[in-house]
């Protein structure tokens, strides 16, 4: 059968990009590797591997031209590809401009392509020479195109800073870490700097640092009282100066756990100065002198969270002057656990505030330790010059809603411990909610996860917590949802709260079933997965399965799986179609995880990928896979249709 002029062009153009290689005779599986990456095909070595071996009939660990064209075909030339250029294409050789605008439309819902955009992709991915001068793609550039991050799930607009950036710092979700000098565990673990240069570089905005008393009057940061190691403070800042604003350009707020005394106080004032010079917010803005600024007006800013003694107003008085040796004195009460327990004063409160007068009731709920605290004064001494760094973001002992109502001042922030939250958030979310609106709200991790693991983060983003710390070392679920959550408004580090959890007039609650929101459907055809992860375990083809499972609101959480493939991680075919009813999509996140079914051993997680559902593209996207620790497995992915 004669070849048409579609199938020559074709011909001419494969062999002239592969004819080289082939001069000295059959390749090997490395350089049949490098050989697909020159044109263009991104492949996984091990995949490659296995095609390899069975297209090499020889058996001796080379292949001629004729069998590496088998082999690219396998590799690019996916069946559930080629169908759809099939249905779109007159002939099933090329798709004409109007062809692939009639499919952008119907089915990526470009619903403004134009033939400009139809010739832009043809000009960027059509490798054919003759057929791109024609303003026609043909299977292999229509395959590049899909393989393109153009194509991919996570939605183009959401990968830049496109929210509104100027209202008050309260109203955004902050990416946050706890610890984070830490890189294993919280009891012997290493303290490194890395933990800091890779939290700003995943555009974390607030950073923790322990300080403590250092030898030769030079501060250290490590977790007091175990036996994790010591980093100089002077050299952690210099670290966050050299990356903190690399990934986002939005301000970073260093939390300072601080147990030095008031000399050494002062000499982290110093090396707080000079490292980050004009940097470092000292002073309020002019702008903003009795309410929280915004990201916006605080770009490239640093600021220090820590307690601070006395007004802003004299703060601002005492600019200039010599604060050396000046010391201020701050009271506060405690309990005496302070992690696992509600101070007296919230007890009372709980009692008395309860909306249907249901006394007994809610002192049943509560643990029995809550009767027994005693409160102790505590008295610290704070450096004049430390204190005089805190502006926005004075460090203040959460008591209780009501205290907070009518005392708390703008720029003080709370951090609360997880168990007190978790049961804040159940006898009073109401409040915790007017709360989060007004005040910078910090969840931390409670004291007894020694093993640095993390709680799930969801149900503080519910109440609007704006810094809900998470140990970044730790990978599993909790840190796939961060990540996940802060792709959003171009991996920024902030992201501005819905409305509901902003207005004031708002009856909000995450535990209700919601009525005045919009729900949303999304159905999601799961086509097929593209060169999986191959099992750690063993090196057989995995039996693979995936599961897609909505976070948010409680009412909201679903959980789906496909059937087993077996023994197919190349390319498994489950062409499954699932429905999710959202009521609350703007809180919502959608995560796919592929795991390889094992029936003694459990299943073996193999890749996830998690976005907010409120960021997906409509359409054939291609669903990229990370690792455990949140590494890219490119090119493993999931094929869907949204």
């Amino acid at each position: 059968m004669a070849l048409t002029g579609h199938e020559k062009n074709e011909m001419r153009w494969f062999f002239s990009k592969i004819q080289d290689e082939f001069r000295g005779g059959k390749i090997n599986v490395e350089r049949t590797y490098k050989l697909l990456e020159k044109l263009d095909i991104q492949c996984n070595y091990v995949h490659v591997k296995h095609i390899f071996k069975d297209n090499d009939r020889q058996k001796q660990g080379k292949i001629t031209i004729e069998e590496f064209r088998s082999i690219y075909r396998i590799i690019a030339h996916r069946e559930e590809i080629v169908e759809i250029f099939n249905v779109y294409s007159e002939n099933r050789r090329i798709l004409f401009e109007s062809n692939l605008i009639q499919f952008l439309t119907q089915e990526q819902y470009e619903i403004e392509t134009t033939e400009s955009i139809a010739s832009e992709i043809i000009q960027k991915y059509e490798p054919i020479d003759e057929v791109k001068k024609a303003h026609q793609i043909s299977l292999e550039g229509f395959t590049r195109y899909i393989y393109s991050s153009e194509c991919l799930l996570f939605k183009q607009e959401c990968t830049k800073v496109y929210q509104d950036m100027t209202y008050p710092l309260n109203d955004y979700f902050i990416s946050s870490s706890h610890n984070t000098y830490l890189v294993s565990d919280q009891l012997v673990g290493p303290s490194d700097l890395w933990g800091y240069v890779s939290a700003l570089v995943k555009g974390c905005r607030c950073l923790e640092i322990d300080c403590w008393d250092g030898s030769q009057a030079e501060p250290v940061v490590y977790h007091g009282y175990t036996l994790t190691s010591k980093l100089l403070f002077k050299t952690v800042i210099q670290a966050i100066h050299k990356y903190a604003f690399m990934t986002s350009e939005y301000p970073v707020v260093l939390s300072l756990e601080n147990h030095c005394s008031t000399a050494q106080q002062e000499v982290m004032a110093g090396i707080l100065q000079t490292t980050f010079g004009d940097s470092l917010l000292s002073d309020i803005l002019d702008d903003f002198p009795d309410s929280l600024p915004s990201p916006e007006a605080l770009k490239f800013k640093v600021l220090v969270k820590n307690k601070k003694i006395g007004t802003l107003q004299e703060t601002r008085e005492r600019i200039g002057s010599d604060k050396h040796g000046k010391v201020g004195l701050w009271e506060e009460a405690e309990t005496e656990d302070e992690e696992e327990s509600t101070t007296t004063e919230t007890y009372e409160n709980l009692l008395s505030r309860d909306s249907q007068g249901k006394e007994t009731e809610t002192k049943k709920a509560l643990p029995v330790t809550l009767f027994s605290k005693k409160k102790k004064i505590r008295k610290l001494k704070i450096a004049l010059a430390l204190s005089d760094l805190v502006i926005y973001t004075k460090a203040e002992k959460f008591r209780s809603f009501q205290y907070s109502r009518q005392y708390q001042q703008f720029n003080e922030n709370n951090s609360i411990g997880e168990t007190q939250a978790r049961k804040l958030s159940k006898l009073r979310v109401n409040e915790f909610i007017f709360h989060t609106r007004k005040f910078i709200t910090r969840i931390y991790p409670k004291a007894t996860r020694a093993d640095s693991s993390n709680f799930n983060p969801q149900e503080f983003w519910n109440i609007g917590c704006q810094m809900v710390a998470l140990n970044f070392q730790t990978p599993g679920l909790p840190m796939d949802l961060q990540n996940g959550k802060f792709l959003d408004n171009g991996g920024s580090g902030y992201i501005l709260k819905p409305q509901f959890l902003r207005d004031i007039k708002s009856k909000f609650n995450p535990n209700d079933s919601i009525k005045d929101n919009d729900p949303i459907a999304i159905t999601i055809r799961l086509i097929s997965g593209i060169q999986l992860p191959l099992s750690g375990s063993s090196s057989h083809k995995p039996d693979t399965l995936v599961i897609i499972e909505v976070f948010g609101v409680p009412n909201d959480h679903m959980k789906r799986q496909t059937r087993v493939i077996k023994k197919n991680a190349f390319s498994p075919r489950w062409n499954e179609t699932f429905t999710f009813i959202i009521q609350v999509p703007e809180l919502a996140l959608l995560r796919f995880v592929v795991e390889n079914s094992g029936l003694i051993a459990g299943n073996e997680f193999l890749g996830q990928y998690t976005l907010p559902v409120l960021c997906m593209s409509k359409g054939y996207r291609r669903v990229p896979l990370f690792s455990r620790s949140g590494e890219s497995l490119e090119p493993a992915s999931l094929f869907v249709y949204v």
